[in-house]
């Protein structure tokens, strides 16, 4: 500050505001309570200290110390500079409000959007760096059937499994050894669907032939059939605390069935092509449904109606699956394979380097996505990031044709550490995780890229 702006600001203090500094000495006195506090105040106005009369003597020092101006006049200029921090921190904040005003209006569009038509983006330059996981190699080739394997089911207890085929049968077999313990026939055309009860001892399968059936596992015999639909039963899944068996075929609807009762409870209409594929759940969306009209439906088991439509895939859905711990799952068709988020079925991510037909999906607790393909392509992926870490083919057995290496059905078994596939060439395989792959001998070749992922 210039000598002159200081002058000049003292100058204006003292004319304006030193008179009114000091209290006159009677009224001081009173206040202080010292003596002579009780002597009669004088009426006569006091003497501005400012002002020279007649009879004052003119002195050269000014009439007030000149250490407590400057430090008045220092205060007054730390005011101002306070003043003007705090108009330049108004200023910055002004853009912060915007951008928070900006943000809560897009979350509120994005609300207000139908279920299943929120985008889930994750920052393209902060990708997420998959978790590593060892390479699956081939454990086990079980023959038995004469006929593509269409269906497979691990029970409850992980002791057993069992495998449906286009022979007509259902075939048990043992988890540990491989032997064959039972067949179990019944059917009179392609076994399509299988699933075991984990509250009773029943195993349900379907068929081509119109037909569900309930197979009691101690006598080995058919105890339950389930008339009502109008075409062949492709998928089957059993609710996982209710008694109700959700079935779906070529009629294009989704049937609830009573367990126990025989009696359809709800019929799910709403697809206009066949229902490839279905999934349930205890919490909602309850039954989830994948269709050859190439959308995928969530459904209010309660009221029988759709909760939301999701048309994000181009082509047939032939997959679903569910992820074992998340509340989350993925559904596959020839153009992608695509992850959402229950309940609303927000999308989140689609899983890279996926083409070609996928027939089946299966996912572990360890977060180990598979696909199957048709032309026998099989695809391994971290399902947190939708790394791509092993992608290799079948081996089809000696003797069968090269276009009979495709992968029809998979499921990991209760560990999670085996995975069971059914084929075309009549086998069922049992994969397994190598367990002499570290992450020197097999690293991530993780190649993140900045660019806008479109889906």
């Amino acid at each position: 500050m210039g000598e002159s702006q200081r002058v000049k600001i003292a100058v204006k203090y003292r004319a304006e505001y030193l008179s009114s500094r000091e209290l006159p000495r009677g009224i001081e006195q009173k206040a202080s309570g010292a003596p002579g506090a009780s002597q009669p105040l004088s009426l006569a106005a006091p003497k501005p200290q400012g002002l020279i009369t007649a009879g004052d003597e003119i002195s050269s020092a000014p009439p007030y110390p000149l250490t407590t101006v400057e430090d008045e006049v220092q205060r007054v200029m730390d005011g101002l500079a306070g003043r003007q921090l705090k108009a330049r921190a108004k200023k910055h904040k002004a853009p912060t409000r915007e951008l928070v005003r900006a943000a809560a209006e897009k979350q509120r569009i994005q609300d207000a959007a139908p279920a299943g038509q929120q985008a889930v983006r994750k920052m393209n330059y902060e990708p997420v760096r998959p978790t590593w996981h060892a390479p699956w190699k081939l454990m086990r080739v079980i023959s038995g059937h004469i006929g593509w394997v269409r269906a497979l089911a691990v029970e409850p207890g992980n002791r057993w499994f069992a495998s449906g085929s286009v022979d007509r049968t259902i075939k048990i077999w043992d988890l540990a050894s491989g032997t064959l313990r039972l067949t179990l026939t019944g059917h009179v055309s392609p076994v399509r669907g299988l699933a075991v009860s984990a509250r009773h001892p029943y195993l349900f399968s379907c068929g081509e032939d119109k037909q569900v059936k309930c197979w009691d596992l101690e006598t080995n015999k058919v105890v339950q059939q389930y008339h009502g639909h109008l075409s062949g039963v492709y998928a089957l899944a059993l609710h996982p605390t209710l008694d109700v068996l959700v079935t779906g075929g070529r009629d294009s609807v989704a049937r609830v069935w009573d367990m126990r009762t025989k009696q359809q409870i709800h019929v799910l209409a709403g697809h206009r092509g066949t229902v490839a594929s279905i999934a349930c759940q205890d919490a909602d969306p309850q039954v989830i449904t994948g269709s050859m009209d190439s959308t995928v439906r969530l459904w209010d088991l309660a009221a029988g109606k759709s909760m939301a439509t999701l048309t994000h895939h181009k082509k047939a859905v032939r997959a679903l699956a569910l992820h074992p711990s998340e509340f989350g799952f993925a559904s596959a068709s020839s153009d992608s394979i695509r992850q959402w988020r229950c309940p609303r079925g927000d999308f989140v991510q689609a899983f890279e380097g996926a083409s070609g037909i996928v027939n089946t999906l299966a996912v572990n607790s360890d977060g180990v996505a598979f696909a199957g393909g048709d032309d026998g392509t099989m695809r391994f992926w971290d399902w947190r990031s939708a790394h791509c870490f092993q992608q290799t083919e079948t081996i089809a057995q000696p003797g069968s044709l090269d276009s009979e290496a495709g992968v029809f059905c998979s499921t990991f078994d209760r560990t999670g550490f085996r995975l069971i596939t059914g084929e075309a060439d009549k086998s069922i395989k049992i994969w397994k995780e190598d367990d002499d792959a570290t992450e020197e001998t097999h690293p991530i070749d993780f190649r993140p890229s900045l660019g806008r992922r479109r889906f």
